[in-house]
């Protein structure tokens, strides 16, 4: 989607970059405290030390650091090593590197090593070692890295049209390796205009003007200039007559028209509907193909304004293109345009006798993979089952829905809920699995990637913590998962234990997936404010997962993520005298996040859904997003225009479900949290209060 990442000022999104490694799952609720392995004595300070050095790219100082450490058999050493080799990769030869994986076989910065080796071997166009290295990446994670895999592939006489399309296309930043594959290939014949076409919708889709720029100089190099020139002005270009001829004006047409969309829908749709009869005499009229796919980028961005025509737009789209292609013929619409096709129909008022088709055809015309994520199996079961006719004649299509239905109801997410309790079914939390055996505990224990891991991170090298303990959960089974999660539990190491857990399939320890550190005061706290403590866990563990001095990438800190702004506002609501290092005191912060989270609740009439959402994007936008039509909650929140926002109100309600039944509560049904339709401010409801920040 190219609208950014909304500026919170209030709150950290808890899927937000800061904490985006964290993960999700939970914890036994009493787990035992104990500290991480000693480190190497003395030697601590050094590695610290390194990683300072990196930071100031003082090659010397880090060398010297790395050798240290390697003489007192630090454990971990190899990350200083890893540090000043990275450092001077620019300059490293290949003997550098095969004498760095003989010091550290099997281990993760020996594979993070590599695929940095790789994209500079690929950026050197040492094409001998890349080729010798690549099979030996076993992350194998970096689409650039693929591009220049896919590119000496061709080299070699393999037909890697279909592999490197696709990952051109899904290449969304521009980088030298896809964007060399890309123009071999073209060189090659092996890229069809068509090709480089749907890769410039692609780029203008999701904001990419460099991308774009790079795919149409693929055709033709003057064709750059017209595509910076309908990025910055598109209406002006629209107006220009000096074109390329046709098709390739078609295309550079259907781009401005994208454009000018995503900055003004409505000056787009009327351009598009001035098209419909007439057209310009003096112009080729644009093929109703194009039309199709520019009424679909219509329609998403007045989906994303949640705009009421934005179904209307999308029905326009349906009917161009149902004019112009073959019936069957599958639509091109992007899975983002579909999605948005289905947002705005869920939108619609249930009297609207359209709703229901869009939503089944627009989820019908996704790719399979798509198709089959939740929100869309359980969209789709629903129109099918409102559109299925009355008695026998619709049993059929009923009982496919159903079958749907029971297929998601076992999922531990917001939709799996919600399909068990379409269902009429009560959500039961699973069985927990079997107690680990001393055997497993111990075989978690003498993984040395994982006691690398919380070392790291006791160190507060967090991110390379992370990404060490992430290598090493690689293939393990469910058991093997549990252990490590318990590993992680018990040194307090919350956001490993809740994303490895999370990991599991067949056994689901829900002690672990949701843990309660700090019960007594999140408990006590939460009921003085007058809270359900199950909510105030759920919200707790999206924020921070726990960790106490968390902080997001905008300024959001502590347990319950409090911008400064907000904390301050809140604690002159109960009296506090402020000082901004109070934010990361438990207690403290704890007192403020209920309080504010009970005043967004109490102004949204109690709904959790909205309050949620005011909670991560601050007050004034649900305000915003509840304008229009009555619309059940579940749509509602499917509708969020914020791609976070969306994805945290479901996880936040969906989290309280498994935290009231760890709590010992009685179980709540997803809808009841959800709670009534949403719709405009009643009347005779008091007027929002706009001081809340």
């Amino acid at each position: 989607m190219s609208r950014p990442t909304p500026p919170l000022g209030r709150f950290l999104l808890s899927t937000g970059a800061a904490l985006l490694a964290l993960g999700t799952t939970a914890v036994p609720a009493q787990a035992p405290r104990s500290g991480p392995a000693p480190l190497a004595a003395g030697t601590d300070d050094t590695l610290l030390q390194a990683r300072e050095a990196l930071r100031r790219k003082d090659q010397a100082a880090l060398a010297a650091a790395a050798a240290s450490l390697q003489r007192a058999r630090h454990p971990l050493a190899q990350w200083a090593d890893y540090w000043a080799l990275t450092n001077r990769l620019v300059e490293a030869r290949q003997a550098d590197l095969d004498a760095f994986y003989a010091r550290w076989p099997g281990t993760y910065v020996e594979d993070r090593l590599r695929n940095d080796w790789l994209l500079e071997l690929g950026a050197r166009r040492d094409w001998a070692n890349f080729r010798v290295e690549f099979p030996r990446f076993r992350m194998n994670d970096d689409r650039e890295v693929t591009c220049y895999a896919l590119l000496t592939q061709h080299e070699d006489g393999v037909d890697v049209r279909a592999a490197a399309q696709a990952a051109w296309l899904a290449q969304r930043e521009f980088d030298d390796g896809c964007q060399l594959l890309a123009s071999t290939l073209r060189a090659a014949g092996r890229l069809a205009d068509g090709d480089v076409w749907a890769k410039a919708r692609a780029a203008a889709e999701a904001n990419r003007p460099r991308a774009l720029r790079a795919a149409v100089a693929l055709l033709d190099p003057a064709l750059e200039r017209h595509a910076a020139e309908l990025w910055e002005n598109p209406q002006r270009w629209l107006e220009r007559t000096a074109r390329p001829a046709a098709p390739q004006s078609f295309e550079l047409e259907l781009l401005a028209l994208m454009r000018l969309a995503a900055t003004d829908p409505d000056a787009a749709a009327a351009q598009l509907a001035a098209l419909a009869p007439p057209a310009d005499p003096g112009r080729a009229r644009l093929p109703l193909g194009h039309q199709a796919l520019a009424w679909a980028q219509v329609a998403r961005q007045s989906g994303l304004r949640l705009q009421p025509q934005a179904l209307d737009h999308a029905l326009r789209a349906w009917a161009a293109w149902d004019a112009a292609a073959r019936p069957g013929t599958p639509a091109p619409f992007s899975a983002e345009a579909l999605a948005w096709q289905v947002r705005a129909a869920l939108r619609a008022p249930e009297s609207d006798s359209r709703r229901w088709p869009l939503v089944q055809r627009a989820i019908d015309a996704m790719a399979p993979a798509d198709r089959a994520d939740e929100a869309w199996a359980y969209w789709r079961a629903r129109a099918v089952l409102a559109q299925a006719a009355p008695g026998p004649a619709g049993e059929a299509s009923r009982q496919g829905a159903r079958e749907a239905l029971q297929a998601l109801a076992p999922r531990l997410s917001f939709y799996g809920k919600l399909a068990t309790e379409e269902l009429g079914r009560e959500v039961v939390p699973p069985p927990p699995p079997a107690p680990l055996t001393e055997a497993e505990q111990a075989a978690a224990r003498q993984r040395p990637g994982l006691e690398r891991a919380l070392q790291l991170i006791a160190l507060g090298l967090r991110s390379e913590g992370v990404r060490e303990w992430n290598f090493t959960l690689r293939g393990m089974a469910d058991r093997e998962l549990l252990a490590a999660a318990e590993m992680a539990c018990a040194r307090e190491v919350w956001d490993r234990c809740i994303n490895t857990s999370d990991r599991t399939r067949a056994e689901v320890d829900l002690r672990q997936r949701f843990p309660t550190p700090f019960r007594s005061q999140v408990v006590a706290q939460a009921r003085r404010t007058g809270l359900d403590p199950a909510v105030v866990y759920g919200l707790i563990r999206q924020e921070s997962r726990f960790i106490m001095d968390a902080r997001s990438h905008v300024g959001a800190s502590g347990l319950m993520q409090l911008m400064p702004a907000t904390a301050r506002w809140t604690a002159r609501q109960v009296g506090l005298t402020w000082t901004p290092a109070m934010i990361n005191d438990r207690d403290v912060n704890l007192l403020l996040g209920n309080t504010y989270l009970k005043r967004v609740l109490e102004d949204f009439g109690g709904s959790l859904a909205m309050a949620t959402a005011a909670y991560n994007a601050g007050p004034g936008r649900p305000r915003r997003w509840r304008e229009g039509a009555s619309v059940e909650a579940a749509a509602w929140a499917e509708g969020i225009p914020f791609n976070e926002t969306r994805d945290y109100v479901k996880k936040v309600l969906s989290n309280s479900v498994y935290y009231a039944a760890v709590l010992g509560q009685p179980v709540p049904s997803i809808r009841a949290l959800l709670g009534p339709p949403i719709a405009p401010r009643p009347p005779g409801e008091p007027a929002p209060n706009r001081d809340i920040p």
